[in-house]
């Protein structure tokens, strides 16, 4: 699935895709799903799951500053406490949109 256009309002990122569906995903879920690595965890050879201690996340955490393209799959969102290295895939954009 595709998105025609993605595009920030308020404290939700909107998206209609190209199937004529819209998604309003508000940012703290957006953010609390941030797949990536020290967000989630790691998973090792012998598929154990690896992750640091739980943080507390401020209310920064929570403020998007922008987000960029990736390829033709994904977006990269960019937060105001400096996180920036979860990938959105748009099959996961969707998935979640729907949680």
């Amino acid at each position: 699935m595709q998105p025609l256009s993605i595009e920030q309002i308020g404290n939700e990122l909107a998206i209609k895709w190209s199937d004529g569906v819209e998604s309003f995903i508000p940012l703290e879920r957006l953010r609390r799903h941030c797949p990536c690595a020290g967000c989630q965890g790691e998973t090792d050879i012998l598929g154990q799951l690896h992750k640091g201690p739980d943080v507390a996340l401020s209310p920064e955490a929570f403020k998007l500053v922008r987000f960029v393209p990736v390829g033709g799959y994904a977006i990269q969102p960019f937060w105001a406490d400096g996180h920036s290295s979860g990938l959105l895939s748009f099959d996961y954009l969707r998935k979640i949109a729907g949680s």
